[in-house]
């Protein structure tokens, strides 16, 4: 399970913006990686039914033991009450003691520059890491 592309739950409104969140997160151990690409099945599922979700992605390393996941929301709202749902919040509670590392970003960008391009991603993800700076 190299990469689930690009999805869309929900159309976004033309001419507003959307709030994109990338992570990547990196697991301690190869049994750890594993229990995160079970667990990452359930919320995946829920994204696609998410309300406010306008699109995600998820990059599985598992022999690397990183993982990436990008979506884009309607609004900051939208992805808090889809981070603090379930199964969601039950899935990353589990797997926190299995993390070794982990580097989040928002930012926002007009509907119209949707699917974001995963070398943006990374990109951002990298600059986070390096300047330390919070999401």
């Amino acid at each position: 399970m190299p990469t689930l592309p690009w999805i869309t739950p929900n159309p976004a409104e033309p001419g507003t913006r959307a709030v994109v969140m990338a992570s990547r997160l990196e697991v301690r151990s190869l049994a750890d990686a594993l229990r995160f690409l079970v667990k990452s099945l359930a919320v995946w599922r829920q994204l696609r039914t998410a309300p406010g979700a306008l699109g995600g992605s998820l990059v599985a390393n598992p022999l690397r033991r990183t993982f990436y996941t990008l979506s884009a929301w309607e609004s900051r709202e939208a992805l808090q009450a889809y981070a603090t749902a379930e199964p969601h919040r039950s899935v990353m509670i589990a797997l926190r003691p299995g993390l070794k590392d982990s580097t989040m970003t928002r930012w926002e960008v007009p509907v119209a520059e949707l699917p974001i391009r995963w070398d943006d991603a990374r990109r951002r993800l990298a600059e986070q890491r390096r300047t330390g700076a919070r999401a």
